[in-house]
Order: structure tokens, then sequence, then C-alpha cells
């Protein structure tokens, strides 16, 4: 048998109180075996107290079930206090034995925190009260029975405080066990929050079923890729066009992530970001909010080049972008082993041709983005286009800027002087 099988609180601590207990029964009753002339019931009590013990056993059987179980540990826990108040009745109730049994019973229910302890102590009362009535003699232990009983006693104590000792410090190791898994995880949610936007990242981690499966929902879609940039790869070397693509990219995450919006994919220069989900603050909010990222974008935009002409580099690559919105199917497509996280629909791909018939560093919203933002941003209608892979001509419009920023830009009138 190993520590393992006595980590406190655990079965096993209750097979050695019971076996304890029977030990000290036996015990006292051998020593008033002379006492009462050799009567040879003492002889038939205390085999049945042995026989008890290693019933006890029965409760770890894999014969009987997990319920049966229970309340067969039940029972004889509560067997175990009636026999403790017996033993305390049939010696007359001595000091000694008693403390020494009483302190038995209750470092085994205390130190366990074991949630029936009333009930032990429930068979303990009962046990004495039965036993001071009902017990035909009453033994009157000798010195020789003191001292044994004593002895049994601090051994068993001795045992359970060793077993808590150890058991501490396998507690202590498991806790040091989980932190380091923690500090684990937590690393591998640092290095997952780069590849996934923090509204995506905390469905996931707050417990989402992840598995294909999707839905349909209105969203607002969002394409952008640098006009220039498969020349501008030809004539720089490719140490300063990743350092130029890094510092475009970090840039445009930033600002997607600030606007609450989910980046789907991102593939060399171009970008793709869609609002409302997994989290919506409703159609109107996400139209908005993906707007004002794709200005801030448009800004950012222009002091990078600006940044890029200063360290030498000509004709700067410039910024296209689409927006459009529309119900779209959203979810994880793919397989059981491989799943991307995307969306698809018309809506997507007119935001994506959107993209592609914007100009130098604008903006091209259609016209279901545009009855969603009018009341909150300035647009320039640029009537009707055509675009790849639909048949009919398509009603865009040229974001400018949100009212209220046109509107703090505006000089302020100044009062007539009378």
């Amino acid at each position: 048998m190993t520590w393992k099988k006595f980590i406190y609180p655990s079965p096993k601590l209750q097979e050695l109180y019971r076996l304890a207990l029977c030990v000290c029964g036996a015990t006292i009753l051998l020593g008033a075996w002379r006492d009462l002339n050799y009567h040879w019931g003492l002889l038939t009590v205390i085999p049945f107290l042995f026989i008890y013990q290693f019933g006890s056993y029965l409760t770890n059987s894999q014969l009987i079930s997990k319920g049966k179980k229970q309340i067969l540990a039940i029972c004889m826990e509560f067997i175990d206090g009636l026999i403790a108040g017996v033993l305390i009745a049939l010696v007359s109730f001595d000091p000694i034995i008693t403390l020494a049994l009483g302190a038995t019973f209750l470092i085994t229910i205390v130190g366990s925190m074991k949630p029936t302890a009333p009930l032990d102590l429930t068979g303990t009362l009962l046990g004495a009260l039965a036993g001071y009535w009902l017990l035909p003699i009453t033994i009157d232990p000798s010195s020789a029975v003191q001292l044994m009983i004593l002895l049994i006693t601090f051994t068993y104590c001795l045992l359970n405080i060793n077993m808590a000792r150890h058991t501490h410090f396998l507690l202590a190791d498991q806790h040091e066990s989980v932190m380091r898994q923690n500090d684990w995880l937590t690393l591998r949610t640092f290095h997952l929050s780069k590849y996934l936007s923090p509204a995506l990242r905390k469905a996931i981690l707050t417990g989402k079923d992840v598995k294909a499966g999707t839905q349909e929902k209105t969203l607002t879609v969002f394409f952008s890729d640098m006009e220039g940039f498969t020349k501008l790869a030809e004539d720089l070397d490719p140490e300063q066009l990743t350092a130029l693509l890094n510092t475009y990219l970090t840039e445009m995450s930033e600002i997607a992530f600030r606007f609450g919006g989910t980046i789907d994919k991102v593939i060399g220069d171009s970008i793709m970001v869609f609002f409302g989900d997994p989290e919506s603050r409703g159609v109107r909010s996400d139209a908005v909010s993906c707007v004002s990222m794709a200005l801030a974008m448009k800004r950012a935009m222009e002091e990078l080049q600006a940044r890029w002409a200063i360290e030498g580099i000509a004709n700067p690559p410039a910024l296209r972008m689409g927006i459009n919105s529309g119900v779209c199917k959203v979810g994880n497509f793919g397989t059981e082993n491989r799943l991307d996280y995307t969306l698809l629909g018309r809506a997507v791909n007119l935001a994506s041709r959107l993209e592609s018939s914007a100009q130098s560093n604008e903006i091209l919203a259609s016209k279901d983005t545009y009855d969603l933002i009018k009341d909150a941003v300035k647009c320039v209608d640029k009537g009707q286009i055509l675009v790849k892979g639909f048949t009919e001509p398509v009603n865009v419009f040229s974001v400018i800027d949100l009212h209220k920023n046109l509107a703090s830009s505006q000089p302020k009138k100044r009062k007539a002087v009378v």
C-alpha cells in the first residue's frame, strides 16, 4: 500500500480509524477477561469486531454499485460512532480512555472535514447512552489497558498527522504544477491573440462550441489593398519589402481592433475585415464603425506614405478600400480537423469588387452601406458602375468623412461688431 492511497482525506483513512477502534475494543475486552472469570462471551465479541473492520473493504469493492457503496460507507461511519460510544460506556466513562477514544474520533472527522460529521457524532452519543442504560456489565480498566489504549491512539494520531503533512506536500506540488500550466496557457493565449481579433478570441475562450457550422447575419464587410504594391515589390529588396509590409499591417490591424472589427484574413497586402460577428452593436452602428475604421486607415496610410517618401521610397503605395453591407453566411467552414472562421456571400464579393474599383486613397461604399451611414457620414454619389461578377450596375458612393469631423474643421463665423 502506497502513500497515494492515503491522500488526506480518503476512504483509507476511515479504514485506518476503524482498525484502531477495533484494536482498542479488543484490548479493553481482553484486559477485562480475567476480571470477568474468563467469560466465553468476550471471545465471541472480539472476532465480530474484526469481521466488521474487514467489511469496510466492501466500500471500495468493484462488485457494488457506486450508490450502494456510498450508502454502505455512511452506515458504517454511523456504526463507528456507535462502537466508540459503547466502548466509552463499557469502561464507565474512564477519563483516560474516554479522552483517548474521543481525540481519535474527533481528529478523524474534523481533520478530514467530513460532511457526515454530525451523523458520526450522533452515533457516538447514541452509543454512549445505549451502553450506559443497556450494558449488563461495566469494566474498570487497569493501568496496563489504559497505557495500551493511549499507545494505540497516539500511534493512530501520529500516522494521521504524517498523512496530512504528506498530503500537504502533494497538494503544494499540484498547486505549483497548475500554476505552471496556467502560465503556459497564458503565454499560448498571448500568442493566439496575434492571430485572432479580441472579440473572436473572447468568444472561443469563453466556451463557444467550435465546430463546423454557419449562420446568416447582416454584416458590414471591408476590403483593402495597396495600389502599386506589385511594382514596389520588384523594386525593393526582400528586407525592405518585409519591413514596409509589416509596418503597414501592424498599423492597419491595430486600427481594426480599436474599432471592434474582426480581421478575417491577411493575404499579402490585402486585408479583409468584417463587423457584426461575433459581437454586434446593431447593423447601423456596425456600418458606422466600419467606415470610421476605413477613415482612420486612410489617415494612417497618408502618414505612412510621408514616412516612406522620407526613407527614399519613390512612389509609395496608396490604399484602396471597399465597403458593403448585407446578409452573409458566417461561421466555421471546413472539416472537423481543419476549420476556417470566415464568411461567404454576395455581400462579400461586392465589397471585394468595390475595393478593386476604388481609386488611390479612396473608400467606395455600396448603396446598402450608404443607407446605413448617411446620417453620420458625408458621401459623394458616384453613380452606377459595372463590377465583375454582377450583371446589373451597382450604385456606389465615395466616403468623405464623418459629419462631426467636418463640422469641427469648419472655421467659426465671427459675430458682426455693431
